[in-house]
């Protein structure tokens, strides 16, 4: 299984990270990279039944985080391992750092407790556990990200959060980061959508031609 191959996408709601994800498809289609796109929680009929209880049904913090790696075994088992089996590139909107980003940091489950689920649901072949290649982290200020959002839509469960819940989201985030500094990379979401874009394609660029 071609982990490096395997490239997520995260940040908090408003940070910008979906726009992206379509244009860097097409550009390594143009590559000559087969590509599969998803996201989390969803990507299955079934993970897309559990995204809708999770976005839109009250429920308290581990049912909601249980609700989330149920939908990632399955989403694993029937589309990211195949795809990476034949060598496909998948961007997902999306993985296992957002659990930890918003059950562990927004609503405050124990970070060891979702480690451990984390190895339960993503273990692999050998006993290895399922991580993206490179996590692009789209990362924005709360405020900033809850004004691009006021007038989008009507918010989820978790959009219509308040502020000091997207600065603990943000805070598990650079977490995460300070974890894992070799797979993720900060992009300044701040910046225009053309800087963005750059940084991003500079970063994936640098990552399948390292492979």
């Amino acid at each position: 299984m071609m982990r490096q191959h395997f490239i997520t996408f995260e940040g908090i709601d408003g940070a910008g990270k979906s726009t992206h994800i379509a244009p860097l498809a097409e550009r390594l289609r143009a590559a000559g990279f087969q590509v599969v796109t998803t996201r989390e929680p969803g990507g299955t009929p079934l993970a897309e039944r559990l995204r809708e209880l999770a976005l839109h049904q009250g429920m308290d913090a581990l049912t909601e985080a249980l609700l989330m790696f149920a939908a990632r075994r399955e989403h694993i088992r029937a589309v990211i391992g195949p795809a990476l089996e034949r060598g496909a590139v998948v961007l997902c909107d999306r993985f296992t750092d957002a659990t930890f980003a918003y059950q562990g940091g927004g609503r405050g489950l124990d970070w060891d407790a979702l480690s451990r689920l984390e190895r339960l649901v993503q273990a692999g072949d050998q006993g290895r556990v399922l991580q993206p290649g490179l996590t692009l982290w789209f990362d924005l200020p709360p405020p900033a990200a809850a004004a691009r959002l006021a007038d989008a839509r009507l918010p989820d469960r978790f959009e219509a959060q308040p502020v000091a819940f997207f600065e603990a989201v943000q805070a598990a985030y650079a977490r995460r980061l300070r974890e894992a500094p070799k797979r993720i990379v900060r992009i300044d979401a701040s910046q225009t959508r053309e800087a963005v874009w750059d940084a991003v394609w500079t970063a994936v660029q640098g990552h399948v031609e390292r492979k």
